[in-house]
Parts: structure tokens; C-alpha cells; sequence
């Protein structure tokens, strides 16, 4: 047997083969996109667009609040057709947006346009995890560390990218760094392309309930129901009764929307990198202006760093769910330094805003390893994309309502932070409670029937 080479190599420690591998090249030259556009956009809307700082706000506003029905839609969708031509559809829908930015000035058609766009970031993010979680099955968890890395990466690679370009500081360079971000929805597209169609337990079920006594058809690349095995580690569900074939509903499952309302506390740590922490160390504390930048660098190398070892912490349901203390321990440790940054000398405010930020970057990391872990786990099958869909939206509400919890803590000093890491942590003790175990590593959930959904 030959020596195995380099690319046999990486094919072993990315879960998924060679669709797996692609999808990878996707994520990362969409946030190279995600990048330029994201270091550029305000500068763009406020120079090339000519809109004042009020319209900006109303425009992003407006925009995110539209982005939040695009995971519930996306994942649905994604239960009754092809996910492949959906997500490449998504992606040039993306790309139009972007270059339509570039025909109007006027702040009506920009609200149509972003809200359009908003819409469609929102729904590839869900699409790419749920490709993600068909393609990698029972090693979703280690892939999904694999990919925030390559995200950290790109966005890395797209910022300082923009940051070179920037030193022109003309009207043309914003634009070309907005034409920069379309065209990497277009090479996402193309890339989406040579990747084949996951299976899909939903799409499946549909097919063999279409025709009563007769085998059902697959699509190629897609296993026959007898081959389809349920996941070891999700719910099963009874058997419908005679003559009903109605899906499982995420917005009637009282648990997975509890569960989701949950996640979009967790998620926080994102509002608290991109408001707090610079607001805080600028208005508060005696730490140099300088540091800011260095603790988001800092930030985006340790997930580069350390996502990948940190899969281990949702390895399986059971360890996903006890995870859930480490994290509250990291969040109560990052709000006890921000709360401390106040008292002493500047070194001093220094060193616990890094020490803050570098525990909610564990915070960060081990709630995306154990939030992809029990989202996927607690939906049934047969609708992943739905449910999956639904759990995206904790995200969308949290870009929304972050910045004004996060800034209340601010305006509440020392205590307010203090009393956000607790809430955190009381919200990881509250959701281990709902996650129950069974004590043989799997997770108990509701029962799904049809009379209930």
C-alpha cells in the first residue's frame, strides 16, 4: 500500500469527502465577501450613497429585522426541495442585491435592496449548516468547527483586504469593494455547483408517502428509505396514524421554541464583542484606545486557533449538554472582568479586558459547538430543515436585541456586567435543565406526534 498522500490526508480529518471539502471553499469565499462589505458598508452607505447617520440606522434596522424571517423560510424550503439548486439560488440572489446597491441613491429602493439582501444572508446561513450537517452526519460537530475556522479566516482575509483598499478613501474603491462582495456570491454559486445533493430524511419520508404498497423512488445520490437508518442520536418519533402524513412542526413544538428562546440569550457573546466591549473600554475604563482592535484580533485568532479542539465539548448529546457548565463559567468569568476593568491603573483595566475577552471567546466557542450539536439533535428528522430553520432565528433576534442589552449593561456600570454574566449563566443552567438526559448519553425530548403537530 502507497504512502497516503497530502490530499488523502486532509480527506480523512474534514468530515464529509470531497462535498464536505467543497462546501468548506464555499464558507470561506463567502466571508472573504462578508469581509470587504462588513468593513466598508457604513463608510459606503454614508460617502457613495450619500445618506445621513440617521438614515443609516433606519436602513439596518429595517434590513436585520427583514434577515429574521429568511433561517425559518430557508429551512423550510429546504424540506420540500433540492438544497443544492436552493442554496446556489440564495447565493446569486445575494450577488443581485449587492450590485443593485450600486444603480440608487434613493433610501427606499436601498431598503428594498438590503432587506432583500438581509433575507438571503440569513437564509444561506442555515442552508450551508444544514448541508453541513447531512454531508458530515455523525461527525456534524468536528465539520462545524472546521468551518467556523475557515469563516474566521475569510472574514480575516476579507477585512485586511478591505483595510489595504481603504487607504484611498475614494467613492470608487467603496464600490469596487461592494462589487469585491457580489462577486464572491457568484464564486460561492459556482462552487455550490460541483457539490452533490445530501440526503435528506424529509424529502425521503415525503416520497414514500406519495404512493401507498409502492417502493419509493430516490433521487440519485440519495439512500432508499430501507437504507436510511434513524440518527443514533435523535428523537424517534411514533408512527403517525393511518392516513396522516403531516410533518413535525418546529413553531407547535413547545420545547425546541423554548430551546430556541434560550439560544438567543446565549448568543449574546456576539453583541458583546461587536457593541460592548469597545464601547466599554473606550467610555469606561482607563485602557488605551489602542487595544481595541487588538482584543477583536485576538478574538478571531483564538476560535482560529482552537474551534477545532474545542469539537470535543459536543462530541456527543451527553457532552454537549454537560458543556453547558464550563460555558456558564465562562460567561460569569467575562462579566466579573469587565465589571473589574473599571477599578486601578491602565495596565491593570488592560489586562482583565483581555482576560474578558478572552473569556467570551471560550464563551463563544463552546456555545457554537454545543448550540449546533443540541439543535440538530433535538429536531426530528424528517423536518431537520425546518426545525433548523426555526433554531436560526435565535441568532437573527439576538443581532437585533443584542445591542440594546448589551448597552443597558453598560449604562448599569460595573453591576449591569456583572449582573449580564450571571443572567448567562443562570440561561446555561436553565437550558441543561430542558435538555434533559436520559443517563444513557442520549437526550430526552418531547414526543413528536401528528395530533400534536
Amino acid at each position: 500500500m502507497g504512502k497516503p498522500t497530502w490530499r488523502t490526508a486532509l480527506s480523512d480529518r474534514i468530515p464529509g469527502g470531497r462535498d464536505g471539502r467543497r462546501m468548506l471553499t464555499v464558507t470561506f469565499v463567502d466571508r472573504i465577501g462578508s469581509g470587504l462589505w462588513g468593513a466598508t458598508a457604513t463608510l459606503y452607505f454614508t460617502y457613495a450613497a450619500g445618506l445621513s447617520t440617521a438614515e443609516i440606522g433606519v436602513l439596518l434596522a429595517v434590513s436585520g429585522s427583514v434577515g429574521i424571517a429568511g433561517p425559518p423560510l430557508g429551512g423550510l424550503l429546504a424540506d420540500r426541495v433540492p438544497l443544492r439548486p436552493l442554496l446556489i439560488i440564495v447565493q446569486l440572489v445575494r450577488a443581485v442585491a449587492s450590485l443593485a446597491l450600486l444603480t440608487t441613491t434613493d433610501l427606499g429602493l436601498l431598503l428594498a435592496i438590503t432587506s432583500v439582501g438581509s433575507l438571503g444572508d440569513r437564509a444561506a446561513s442555515v442552508l450551508t449548516k444544514l448541508y453541513a450537517t447531512r454531508v458530515a452526519g455523525p461527525e456534524r460537530v468536528r465539520y462545524q468547527a472546521i468551518s467556523r475556522t475557515a469563516m474566521n479566516v475569510g472574514w480575516a482575509v476579507g477585512g485586511l483586504a478591505a483595510a489595504a483598499a481603504l487607504t484611498g478613501g475614494t467613492v470608487t474603491v467603496y464600490r469596487w469593494l461592494l462589487i469585491g462582495d457580489a462577486l464572491s456570491f457568484l464564486a460561492s454559486a459556482l462552487f455550490t455547483l460541483g457539490c452533490a445533493e445530501p440526503p435528506s430524511a424529509a424529502r425521503i419520508a415525503a416520497k414514500s408517502t406519495s404512493a401507498p404498497g409502492e417502493p419509493a423512488a430516490s433521487a440519485p445520490g440519495e439512500p432508499t428509505p430501507d437504507e436510511t437508518a434513524p440518527s443514533e442520536s435523535a428523537p424517534s418519533d411514533p408512527a403517525p396514524a393511518p392516513g396522516k402524513t403531516t410533518a413535525p412542526n418546529p413553531w407547535r413544538d413547545r420545547r425546541y421554541l423554548t430551546y430556541t428562546a434560550s439560544e438567543a440569550v446565549l448568543f449574546l457573546d456576539d453583541s458583546v464583542f461587536k457593541v460592548g466591549l469597545p464601547l466599554w473600554a473606550v467610555t469606561a475604563t482607563s485602557a488605551p484606545h489602542q487595544l481595541v482592535p487588538l482584543l477583536l484580533v485576538l478574538n478571531n485568532v483564538l476560535v482560529v486557533l482552537f474551534q477545532v479542539p474545542f469539537a470535543r465539548f459536543g462530541a456527543t448529546p451527553h457532552t454537549a449538554r454537560t458543556s453547558l457548565w464550563p460555558l456558564a463559567g465562562a460567561f460569569l468569568l467575562g462579566g466579573a472582568a469587565l465589571a473589574a476593568s473599571t477599578v486601578g491603573t491602565p495596565r491593570l483595566a488592560a489586562v482583565t479586558l483581555v482576560l474578558a475577552a478572552a473569556a467570551f471567546t471560550v464563551a463563544e466557542m463552546l456555545h457554537a459547538t454545543i448550540s449546533w450539536e443540541l439543535s440538530v439533535v433535538l429536531a426530528p428528522p424528517t423536518a431537520q430543515g425546518a426545525y433548523l430553520g426555526v433554531h436560526g432565528l435565535a441568532q437573527a433576534v439576538q443581532r437585533s436585541a443584542g445591542p440594546l442589552a448589551v448597552t443597558a449593561a453598560i449604562a448599569a456600570g460595573p453591576l449591569g456586567w456583572l449582573g449580564l454574566g450571571a443572567g448567562l449563566a443562570a440561561m446555561c443552567g436553565a437550558q441543561h435543565h430542558l435538555v434533559r438526559d436520559r443517563g444513557d448519553g442520549a437526550l430526552s425530548v418531547a414526543p413528536v406526534t401528528v395530533s400534536e403537530h
